[in-house]
């Protein structure tokens, strides 16, 4: 049974702007203007532009790719991107910066190009060919960074470490000013696949009979993908499983339409990464914990479920 999405979007929006309220007054330091404006306002800014982007990202995969468990951070998308990222600031630059997005964003199209074309078949993606590809990609972008890390000196090391797993303590307004535009233009690549990809859930041909570009709208969809991650991984790291959980979700609510799902998929992975971000703050206090490892925690198990459910769904795989 679904929900009537009008509804869900007035819920979901005004869930988020009390989390964003709650956020402001929430942390360990003292609620002065200069803490909020300056340290928990970005921060808040970041997880909204980031949760958004890797929950739009998701979706955006699994339509163009037919593909229900595909996730950035899963097929190998997401290091790819954080390879690029920290390359580039190997080379002389720094987080939260525009050219550690655009290093991200190649690092990122290397992947999707990479993922993508071992493991179609008969124009789409296979599943788990698919899964199998994000886990070579994801082993050599490890093992890629562990090169990096080990060239750094400490300080550097342990800032590259736990950025890798989710953080958004870097987060300041010049940084949420050099990746907006990313996601700005990954949204607006995204808002004009709504009706292209419900054509094409009925599968390519019956997408091309109805005058559907099958290559140009997945080519959209997936440079979407490649801007919405980069931005995300170039200024908060990896952040695993809101690009699979949310947009399933979201679905469950009103259904698989996807002008529908984009939008209400960017209001719910905004909201899961600032929650998760909030929680991450204060829940070991004055320790702060990744927020990879928060959705993690979440994310995992649910990914068995779906792992499960599709299994089933498609009659087992050989």
């Amino acid at each position: 049974m679904t929900l009537r999405w009008p509804w869900v979007t007035a819920v979901l929006a005004l869930t988020l702007i009390l989390a964003a309220a709650a956020a402001l007054l929430i942390g360990v330091a003292a609620t002065s203007p200069e803490v909020v404006w300056n340290i928990r306002a970005p921060r808040i800014a970041m997880a909204v532009i980031v949760g958004a982007g890797l929950a739009v990202a998701g979706a955006l995969m699994q339509g163009s790719l037919g593909n229900p468990l595909a996730d950035p951070a899963l097929v190998g998308v997401s290091g790819g991107a954080a390879l690029g990222t920290v390359a580039a600031v190997a080379l002389g630059g720094a987080f939260n910066t525009g050219f550690a997005s655009l290093a991200a964003c190649l690092g990122a199209a290397s992947a999707v190009v990479v993922v993508v074309g071992v493991s179609i078949r008969d124009s789409r993606p296979e599943v788990v060919t698919l899964l199998l590809a994000g886990v070579a990609v994801t082993a050599f972008t490890t093992a890629a960074l562990a090169v990096l890390v080990s060239m750094s000196d400490v300080a550097g090391a342990r800032s590259v470490t736990f950025w890798t797993t989710g953080s958004l303590a870097l987060a300041t307004w010049v940084g949420v000013l050099s990746v907006a535009p990313f996601a700005v233009i990954g949204l607006a690549l995204a808002a004009t696949t709504p009706r292209s990809l419900d054509a094409l859930s009925l599968g390519d041909r019956a997408a091309q009979a109805v005058g559907v570009d099958v290559a140009g709208v997945r080519y959209r969809a997936l440079s979407a993908v490649v801007l919405l991650v980069a931005a995300g991984v170039a200024t908060v790291g990896i952040i695993a499983f809101v690009g699979l959980l949310v947009p399933h979700a979201v679905r469950a609510l009103v259904g698989p339409q996807h002008g529908r799902l984009l939008v209400l998929s960017a209001l719910a992975g905004a909201l899961l990464v600032l929650a998760a971000d909030t929680l991450a703050r204060v829940v070991a206090n004055p320790v702060e914990i990744p927020i990879g490892a928060v959705t993690a925690l979440i994310g995992a198990p649910a990914f068995f479920v779906l792992l499960r459910r599709t299994r089933a769904r498609q009659g087992g795989w050989s």
